[in-house]
């Protein structure tokens, strides 16, 4: 009866939300100043030029699309022992507006991004993408059963730049742990404010929040409940898992794993950690069903963990899997590049905390990049263009060969032109009465 009570519980505060514009359109930071990145260490691929935090927050009933850089305004780097540097990722992030408890198989957050910081940064999990003695290791459902996952805050920490995040071969500048400079978190006297949202559609909260899971008591600091494994115990293979346990034996070694030593300290394979249920504040996803400041009816909420002086404790941000639901296209290959196929309204935070300004006297505006082209262009529609806009592309001799519906502002749209012949090419955008043309020149 408790678990549907809950289940109907989310499901309410959710439909409620549809009809107004909830936390998950309003709790990012966009990019209202042309501010761009910021970057001590970069080299080669500068970001000083990339726009920084959210360009555009996008929303239907049922969706949030949310446009971003990837790239904080915040000055990140120096990375001691890590060649990469940051670069723009043009993600297009969707989340649900309809958030729900996942109540079929586990889904476990996978290597790469789980979510988004509220600047639009990328979110790690708490691996490092490595298995001790370098062995590729064999995963069921997330679960280790061959391998040990290396902790990234042991095996990765030193590269962790003052924010405590660093960019990986790709370019995308993540956080595994708490995002030092997205928030005060140092501030234990209110409730930590939204820094982000995982692949879900569930928020996430910095570090305190209210005692009690009704709204009432003193502000804490929200502890987890993983433990490392007792000290008269080997650790089993897979003992973050929610029904593992540890043998009481003499700690000396890890089953098919490395030795318990100065070496290989316990902590430093994430496979140490054990749920002890009630062991903490929160659940074995690292969150909680809480009344919080943006949802006063209650939310499923994660938080991430530090200890009292400030330092990450496992599992940081989300447990192994996600509380929630997961829609496909945010993870996995090609992930957080989504294609928005419906009409959607754009977000115009105000300098007040009611409502919204909607600017309404928005004209089309988009460039055509390279132009001429030779095999594939892209249209990218500007920041401040209107949203919804139709495209028709016609050839040489004015008949229509593409059309594109939901041109959205922000987002660049590719164009393969290859199997075209060369010409002048006409592209048409239209919204409400408002119709511009833009020629494209094919070359070759």
């Amino acid at each position: 009866m408790k678990q549907f009570i809950t289940t109907s519980a989310l499901l309410l505060v959710s439909l409620v939300g549809l009809a107004q514009l909830s936390p998950q359109i309003t709790s990012w930071i966009i990019n209202t100043n042309s501010a761009v990145g910021s970057c001590t260490a970069c080299a080669s691929q500068t970001i000083t030029s990339v726009p920084a935090n959210i360009q555009t927050v996008q929303y239907s009933a049922t969706q949030v699309y949310v446009s971003a850089t990837g790239v904080p305004s915040y000055n990140i780097g120096l990375w001691t022992a890590n060649p990469n540097q940051p670069a723009n990722q043009n993600l297009v992030c969707k989340f649900t507006r309809a958030a729900v408890q996942n109540t079929s198989t586990a889904i476990y957050c996978p290597n790469g991004s789980i979510g988004l910081w509220s600047n639009g940064v990328a979110i790690f999990n708490p691996k490092d993408g490595q298995y001790w003695n370098n062995s590729t290791g064999a995963f069921a459902n997330g679960v280790t059963t061959t391998g040990y996952n290396r902790n990234a805050l042991v095996y990765e920490g030193v590269s962790f730049d003052n924010c405590l995040g660093h960019p990986q071969q790709q370019g995308t500048y993540h956080n595994h742990v708490n995002p030092t400079c997205l928030y005060n978190s140092a501030n234990t006297a209110v409730h930590s404010p939204i820094i982000g949202y995982a692949f879900d559609g569930f928020p996430i909260y910095g570090a305190y929040a209210y005692t009690n899971t009704n709204g009432t008591g003193a502000i804490k600091r929200m502890t987890p409940s993983f433990v490392l494994a007792p000290s008269t115990g080997t650790v089993l293979l897979g003992a973050n898992s929610a029904s593992a346990a540890a043998t009481p034996t003499t700690p000396t070694t890890r089953n098919a794993g490395p030795p318990v030593n100065t070496s290989y300290p316990l902590g430093n394979m994430l496979e140490d950690y054990v749920y002890v249920a009630g062991s903490g504040d929160l659940d074995f996803h690292n969150g909680r069903f809480c009344i919080t400041p943006e949802y006063p009816s209650g939310t499923y909420a994660y938080f991430v963990t530090i200890d009292a002086t400030g330092y990450p404790v496992y599992p940081f941000v989300l447990g192994p899997t996600y509380y929630g639901t997961v829609q496909a296209g945010n993870t996995g290959p090609g992930g957080g590049h989504n294609t928005i196929t419906e009409p959607t309204t754009v977000y115009t935070p105000t300098s007040t905390a009611t409502g919204i300004s909607e600017i309404t006297n928005k004209a089309i505006m988009c460039i055509i990049w390279p132009n001429p082209v030779e095999d594939v262009t892209s249209i990218y529609m500007d920041v401040n263009s209107k949203n919804n806009v139709k495209g028709s592309l016609y050839n040489t001799k004015g008949q229509l060969i593409q059309t594109f519906d939901n041109l959205q502002p922000s987002i660049s749209y590719p164009l393969d032109m290859s199997n075209y012949s060369s010409g002048i090419y006409m592209l048409v955008l239209e919204s409400g009465n408002e119709v511009i043309k833009q020629k494209i020149l094919k070359v070759k």
